[in-house]
């Protein structure tokens, strides 16, 4: 008996009662049937997330940066394990709680189609094709195709989220209407769903929060029946994200009533709510506002994916994943790998790699460099063991005779700092003083960008209002300039800061998104020529955010490399390295790279349309003087 025949067959013994009881993310035990309770919600943004130690990858728009689907891949299959590893031992209590199941809510695929945007770091940033490319070798990593194909049982389910057009204004999102073109929706909004959907096969889709032209997207027939389930054939379960039911008739008000809204999901095709809202599923039932098929199509989706995950048998080989598994070597030496990927070098005026070893002096300085939580970024877990930016300089200088002279120099804003706070800046000018060479880590971090509900900028939400460096940072900076020592700055935030003045000013400047537990020896490593850097931007670093439409607007006309206007800083693609190569097209998907240069190193060779667009891409490491023809196949099935 198929995993869809089984669901049926169980459903088919619940009351309405139970079924409406199992369309919560926060499902009750059914002990009649012996169906234990299961929470639905988990979270692997890069990492198993909320959930106690795990390897806490590079965020996923660093992880976009490295343009590497291949080590992608391999990263989601690591974090399948752990979770997989971390659930073994959770169901020995005989249930699980909430971060301790399969059905993990993860990844994000919004486009980061501002920079302002709060969350945009957790995305894959600001191209359809790199994002749907990324984000379906994740899926498959997560879902266990990479590692065991042809599996019965599936690893963990991925659900890409938020099901579309979403991408702030974060304090408005639970009200919030996109107004989306029919062009801007198929060419922008959906296209790495699609993607996702024909190529990787993601067990569920999370609704946005926000209304798109009008309809509440958890409960929207346009994008859920007509496009997701018409057009596009996807069979996995809908979720809500959490509270966007409640949402629609208490900020939308689209409904009256918390019993009116349940309803209008269920019809519409939203199978698990998280959330309180169906709660109210028997007074909508009573009301005769929904009727027993809608609910029992819901609920045999969502047994059929706990089917799916060997929940209910004991032969799943998933089963016999140890709980070593979090945080093993194997782990710790990719996320190294995908933090050395991701770092992008922006300008290098020579000063890089630092040469000079015995008897050279650096000064470390700013808020960023020896801080844990901005290799972090959000949604994550907590390593055992980091090495913050500081940390990675200071080993690596070590090894070499390098002298190393820290001071924060200043609060990452001056919200942080009160009339009794200390006052850094001055030991920063020393630092700087006495060194030959000043290697300035500034930026934001998660809490400065982020979610509405855990940022710091709370009266935005989350977002910002512009793309400058905190006031702060600029006075230290321009304190620190004035010393007339090179300066290598490493803007480390999850977006785009305008680094005008750092372009024109300092010897080198570098971008570091959020790389994870490991970012402090990767910074290192590319710092002093370990490595060649080899990420390049997956989104555009523009000069102010005057150059774009308001932040409300979500037609695509002016935003990203697509159709942007004007002049930015650094292109989307950008990226230096200390090698050089010659690419050349070859016809049919195919191309010759050679690494020319004095260096080992990763070239990504990206292919764009007759428009512009980027159609597809592949990473290739050659050593120097190495060769080698590439073929990839996005390129012969564009979007």
């Amino acid at each position: 008996m198929d995993f869809k025949q089984r669901a049926k067959e169980l459903v088919s013994k619940m009351s309405v009662a139970e079924k409406m009881s199992q369309l919560r993310y926060d499902a009750p035990a059914v002990e009649r049937l012996g169906v234990p309770a299961y929470n639905w919600w988990n979270e692997c943004l890069h990492g198993v997330a909320r959930s106690g130690a795990a390897t806490v990858f590079p965020q996923a728009i660093a992880m976009a940066a490295s343009f590497n689907k291949r080590l992608i891949g391999e990263i989601a299959a690591a974090v399948s394990d752990e979770a997989r590893a971390k659930y073994n031992e959770y169901k020995t209590f005989g249930d699980t709680q909430i971060y301790q199941g399969l059905t993990y809510w993860s990844p994000n695929i919004n486009i980061f189609r501002d920079p302002r945007w709060g969350r945009g770091h957790e995305t894959y940033g600001e191209d359809p094709c790199l994002t749907g490319v990324m984000a379906a070798e994740f899926i498959k990593g997560l879902q266990g195709e990479l590692d065991n194909p042809g599996y019965k049982y599936r690893k963990l389910d991925a659900t890409v989220k938020h099901f579309a057009a979403h991408s702030g204004p974060e304090k408005l999102r639970h009200g919030f209407n996109a107004a989306v073109s029919e062009e801007d929706m198929r060419d922008t909004y959906l296209r790495a769903f699609k993607y996702c959907v024909d190529n990787a096969a993601p067990s569920a889709v999370m609704g946005a929060y926000n209304r798109v032209n009008g309809e509440p997207c958890c409960a929207s027939e346009t994008l859920i029946r007509d496009i997701l389930r018409g057009e596009w054939g996807f069979e996995g379960y809908f979720v809500s994200d959490c509270g966007a039911i409640c949402d629609i008739n208490k900020h939308h008000r689209v409904t009256e009533t918390e019993a009116q809204s349940a309803a209008l999901a269920v019809n519409g095709g939203c199978d698990l709510n998280c959330g309180s809202a169906y709660r109210a599923l028997q007074a909508a039932y009573a009301e005769g506002l929904v009727n027993e098929e809608a609910i029992t199509v819901c609920c045999e989706r969502l047994f059929e994916a706990r089917f799916r995950l060997g929940m209910f048998d004991d032969d799943c080989e998933y089963d016999n994943i140890p709980y070593d598994a979090v945080e093993c070597e194997k782990h710790a030496r990719l996320n190294l790998e995908m933090a050395r990927e991701s770092i992008v070098l922006l300008k290098n005026d020579g000063i890089l790699p630092l040469r000079k070893e015995n008897g050279l002096k650096l000064a470390v300085i700013g808020p960023n460099a020896d801080d844990l939580t901005v290799l972090l970024g959000n949604y994550h877990g907590r390593p055992s063991k980091h090495t913050t930016f500081l940390k990675g300089i200071q080993d690596e200088a070590e090894k070499r005779g390098v002298k190393v002279r820290y001071a924060y120099g200043c609060h990452i804003t001056d919200d942080v700092a009160g009339e009794w706070s200390e006052n850094p800046a001055r030991e920063a000018v020393l630092a700087a003083r006495s060194a030959d060479a000043v290697i300035m880590i500034m930026g934001l971090n998660a809490s400065y960008e982020g979610e509405e509900s855990d940022a710091y900028n709370g009266t935005d939400g989350g977002d910002r209002i512009d793309i400058e460096l905190p006031k702060t940072q600029k006075r230290l900076y321009g304190e620190i300039k004035k010393t007339g020592k090179p300066v290598i700055f490493v803007n480390v935030t999850g977006s785009c800061i305008n680094l005008s003045d750092q372009d024109e000013n300092c010897a080198a400047v570098v971008q570091c998104f959020y790389p994870g537990a490991q970012g402090g020896k990767a910074l290192a490593d590319a710092l002093f020529g370990n490595i060649s850097p080899s990420g390049k931007l997956p989104v555009t670093f523009y000069k102010s955010a005057d150059d774009l439409p308001p932040f409300e607007d979500y037609g695509m006309e002016n935003r990203t490399y697509r159709y942007f206007k004007g002049t930015p800083l650094y292109k989307f693609g950008h990226g230096l390295s200390y090698t050089k190569f010659e690419v050349e097209e070859k016809g049919g998907g195919a191309f010759r790279v050679r690494n020319t240069g004095d260096y080992d190193g990763a070239k990504a060779v990206m292919s764009y349309d007759e428009r512009g667009w980027l159609k597809g891409f592949e990473k290739v490491f050659l050593k120097k003087g190495e060769e080698k023809t590439i073929t990839f196949s996005e390129i012969e099935k564009p979007f």
